[in-house]
């Protein structure tokens, strides 16, 4: 099957058949954070409020599911920050709580991201804390786990790592069971610059340590998206016993997850059936009896992410925060949604040359589900543009 783009004819790949995932992977504690579906027929122009289509929304949470993945939910993957408002986010996570249940405990199942941001204007510590903690009981009383977000509101007032011990040291009691940490750069979110206490990224993790150090019965573990491997690798061994690290490095994470981290990722929205079958090989690798058959299975496992990662990497090329647009195309080309919209008009947030490098990356990764429905998506994209 062949399709002209404008970098010129492109001749697609062998489909892949990827395995039926029988039991979720054991090795590693998985999360995809999920996006939500846009409703075409709605006001999503930017700065409307967020019209979602929610039988869509859910149907892709139950696609992750039935690959044995977790989801993670109502995170800047469903576009907190950046078009889903709070009246959104709360039936999301009441919602997708619910959804959970036909699948297992929704605590297991689902986690779902606690923040501050339905309080733009909090000026002080308290009122930040009282924000955070009316999203946590909103998780809570859903049955879902909690993680916490980073807040734009505490990096704007917070003076320093004090103030931000003070605020999370009160959240851990609101929670009422561990919760998963988020450190999220600011090539995610620009406003988050200095989190921790210091922009000094070494003096930030010493702040951060403290505070996982000081709470550590509460901490399930810290998900960590600053894209740098090294620094990850040394705060995961710096943790305490039994914190996990979740990796949100979406550009270096089969090495992350291979050498011992978990993961909480966005990209495996988009790629969760090789995601899967990785996962597979590396609790078959961590089994094995000899080491021959733990090196020829990790082999593997590095064998079906790599054409991953350089899809993962033009999706999250900068502006890094865009990167939800490659997610929302792929799951259109992949027919979990029928149209390629989202809230606040993010679609497009990114140029048709991009979006055809991400149709050509995931061809090569064997990730579109069905070549004839992505090739004659794609082509009513190019038609639309005039091509």
């Amino acid at each position: 099957m062949r399709i002209d783009l404008p970098s010129g004819p492109y001749a697609l790949a062998e489909p892949v058949v990827w395995p039926v995932v029988e039991r979720p992977a054991t090795s590693r504690v998985v999360y995809a954070a999920a996006h939500v579906v846009a409703d075409p027929l709605g006001d999503n122009t930017p700065g409307a409020p967020a019209a979602v289509d929610w039988e869509a929304t859910l149907r892709f949470r139950r696609h992750l599911w039935s690959h044995g993945l977790r989801v993670a939910d109502a995170m800047d993957t469903a576009q907190r920050n950046m078009g889903l408002d709070w009246a959104a986010t709360r039936s999301l996570i009441r919602r997708s709580a619910d959804e959970a249940r036909s699948f297992g405990d929704p605590a297991e199942l689902v986690a779902c991201g606690a923040g501050t941001d339905h309080a733009p204007d909090a000026a002080t510590l308290d009122d930040i804390t009282a924000a955070y903690a009316e999203q946590i009981e909103t998780v809570r009383d859903a049955g879902a786990g909690v993680i916490v977000m980073a807040s734009r509101q505490l990096a704007r007032v917070a003076e320093g790592p004090a103030d931000y011990h003070r605020v999370y040291g009160k959240l851990f009691g609101v929670a009422g069971r561990p919760v998963i940490l988020h450190w999220l750069g600011e090539m995610f979110d620009p406003q988050l610059a200095g989190y921790w206490g210091s922009r000094d990224v070494s003096r930030a993790t010493e702040s951060f340590l403290e505070l996982v150090h000081a709470h550590a019965p509460m901490i399930d573990g810290v998900k960590v998206s600053l894209l740098d491997e090294a620094h990850e690798v040394a705060l995961r061994a710096a943790l305490p016993e039994g914190v996990k690290l979740y990796t949100g490095d979406d550009f270096n994470y089969p090495s992350l997850i291979r050498t011992g981290s978990h993961a909480l990722l966005g990209i495996f929205d988009a790629i969760a059936p090789a995601a899967a079958a990785a996962l597979q090989v590396l609790d078959s690798a961590e089994a094995a009896c000899t080491e021959e058959a733990r090196d020829r299975l990790l082999a593997y496992y590095d064998e079906i992410l790599a054409p991953t990662v350089p899809l993962s990497r033009k999706i999250f090329e900068t502006p890094t925060y865009n990167y939800k647009t490659g997610i929302v195309f792929l799951a259109w080309l992949n027919g979990h949604q029928d149209a390629f919209a989202m809230v606040n008009g993010a679609q497009a947030a990114r140029s048709l040359p991009h979006l055809c490098e991400v149709f050509r990356l995931a061809d090569q990764a064997g990730l579109l589900a069905d070549q004839e429905l992505a090739v004659h998506r794609m082509r009513s994209l190019l038609a639309v543009n005039g091509l």
